[in-house]
């Protein structure tokens, strides 16, 4: 099984509107890590930049504005998941999954925005349409306590499933993405019976 944990940090929270600033992830197949990235991105061009949302990361526009631009970021990452999808025989010999948290709603469609602002419309050829998110998998497990729970962003499923958060360090995309594939492991270990992540044979 090809996962792709990914998070992204933005100039806002419409896809349509605003741009990537960091994405960050790693390549995790069979249960093994290939790859991890952490990319300081510059926008799109016609992103809007709201600076409520960098606040939120961070960040200045001055600093991502001198980060690598966005097409020099997507011919390398192109270039990483080359290695392990062939997007052209990829429905017979397997796609990456997306992964993430709260990535269904959020994260998924600023990507595929992105792959279509850098020219590539294959998006499917690469990802399958399915994703998985953790947040979607945490809920069938607190499904029957969800009412005495306080919130479920990350850092509180993180501690939910014992997990120890650095919370000085949330909102920087790699460290989400570490704690979004802990919270896979034990739930998916505790949903599916298996620890590795092993394609089904």
């Amino acid at each position: 099984m090809k996962l792709f944990f990914f998070d992204v940090e933005t100039t806002g929270t419409l896809y349509w509107k605003h741009g990537i600033h960091q994405l960050s992830g790693k390549i995790v197949i069979d249960g093994e890590e290939k790859e991890r990235f952490d990319f300081k991105v510059r926008p799109n061009p016609k992103a809007v930049i709201e600076q409520q949302a960098l606040d939120v990361s961070g960040v200045t526009k001055e600093q991502i504005m001198a980060y690598t631009p966005m097409e020099e970021v997507f011919k390398e990452l192109i270039g990483m998941m080359s290695k392990y999808v062939d997007k052209w025989t990829s429905k017979k010999t397997g796609r990456f999954h997306l992964t993430g948290f709260n990535s269904t709603q959020f994260d998924n469609p600023f990507l595929k925005a992105w792959f279509a602002q850098n020219g590539e419309s294959y998006f499917y050829s690469w990802f399958w349409y399915d994703s998985l998110d953790v947040m979607t998998m945490a809920a069938l497990k607190f499904a029957p306590n969800r009412h005495s729970l306080n919130g479920f962003k990350l850092m509180n499923v993180a501690q939910y499933l014992g997990i120890q958060i650095e919370e000085d360090k949330l909102h920087d995309a790699m460290y989400d993405i570490d704690i979004t594939e802990k919270c896979f492991n034990i739930l998916y270990k505790e949903l599916i019976g298996d620890d590795n992540h092993r394609t089904i044979q």
